[in-house]
């Protein structure tokens, strides 16, 4: 017996699968368990270690970097979700000075690395007397690449749609911008929503590269308490608190993009939505089709007269 993808594992081989699963789990939680006891030896998990955290300022100071690191992700993840639509939609083009220009736009920078255009922005401008902030080299840096990689997002949903959905548009007399907006985008969204919020949490977490030309945002916090021998230097205790906001702000992110799927899936379904394409009451395709045509003929016998 098979499947579509691989054969179906014997009695042995499912032996063997499991007796892999178990010695897999043991030696991971083998070293988990020296990472634990390694920093327990060594006094990251003691008081003086954590006494940092006692202080309200320092908690103050962590709730602004928090601040800073989404007032940045906030700008990129607009600015990028504009850039990939106005990208896809020069990729989608018919006219060729369009489409492989925007093309070749998107291939490039989609290949660099977000770092190298922080570097590029904020150490590199300077050399041509260009002075720019922390923070702009930081969001444009974010939308220059996540930009071009949502573009082939939405680009990538729109051409998986049936083409019965375009010539439909297309039946109903709507110009190619009109089917894009009402009737290509809006199901190529809905159905790439998943992997559009997946690269937005990638934007949120790359805010943290931010750090590297001095834009003080969580990470770069971090390292810097964590780099206070005052407070016993109290690096793995930061990375662990950091980290739990991290994985709150994308749990949070997560949350609401399931929110949103859900009630674009009920819109979508509601009855209103699907009166419109049938705004004759009771009366059936076949029906109104049969009526076209006796009105065809009628016409042409009006017009047959006249023509001899």
């Amino acid at each position: 017996m098979t499947s579509v993808l691989y054969d179906v594992p014997g009695p042995r081989a499912i032996v063997r699968n499991r007796i892999l699963g178990v010695v897999t789990v043991l030696l991971v939680a083998a070293v988990l368990a020296f990472l634990l006891w390694r920093l327990i030896d060594t006094g990251q998990f003691s008081a003086r270690k954590w006494q940092a955290f006692s202080y309200t300022t320092v908690w103050l100071n962590i709730g602004e970097a928090t601040l800073r690191t989404l007032a940045a992700f906030a700008v990129a993840a607009v600015g990028a979700i504009v850039v990939g639509f106005v990208l896809a939609i020069g990729r989608l083009s018919d006219h060729a000075w369009v489409r492989i220009p925007v093309g070749a736009v998107v291939e490039v920078f989609r290949a660099v690395p977000v770092l190298v255009f922080m570097f590029l922005l904020y150490y590199g401008l300077p050399v041509i007397g260009i002075r720019m902030d922390s923070y702009w080299a930081v969001v444009i840096a974010l939308i220059a690449y996540n930009g071009p990689v949502l573009a082939e997002v939405i680009r990538a949903g729109v051409q998986s749609l049936p083409r019965g959905q375009q010539e439909a548009g297309y039946a109903l007399g709507l110009r190619k911008s009109g089917v894009m907006r009402l009737v290509l985008l809006p199901q190529a969204i809905r159905a790439m929503l998943p992997v559009i919020i997946a690269q937005l949490v990638v934007t949120l977490k790359d805010t943290a590269l931010g750090f590297i030309i001095t834009y003080p945002e969580l990470l770069f916090y971090a390292r810097y308490l964590g780099s206070q021998s005052t407070y016993g230097s109290p690096i793995v205790p930061m990375t662990i608190i950091v980290g739990a906001i991290y994985i709150g702000l994308c749990l949070l992110l997560s949350l609401v993009a399931t929110v949103v799927e859900k009630r674009l899936r009920r819109s979508a379904r509601t009855p209103g939505v699907a009166a419109m394409h049938h705004p004759v009451g009771e009366v059936t395709d076949t029906q109104l089709i049969a009526v076209q045509q006796r009105a065809d003929r009628a016409l042409d016998g009006k017009a047959g007269p006249n023509d001899g």
